[in-house]
């Protein structure tokens, strides 16, 4: 038989939620990038539709 137990402690609630931190703003060469990015996308888009647009109906490519 033990000579002394141990009582659990449980730690007392938090009553209020936890700060969130504000989303840090994207850097300038980031948002160059997704510009470029975003423009590079665009182009290709528009290259591969007048691609379609040139096939000939029935013609395998």
């Amino acid at each position: 038989m033990p000579a002394f137990t141990f009582e659990k402690i449980t730690p007392p609630a938090r009553r209020a939620p936890a700060a969130t931190q504000p989303e840090k703003p994207r850097g300038l060469i980031s948002q160059m990038i997704d510009r470029f990015a975003e423009r590079r996308a665009r182009r290709a888009l528009r290259r591969e539709r007048a691609m379609q647009r040139n096939e000939k109906p029935g013609e395998v490519s």
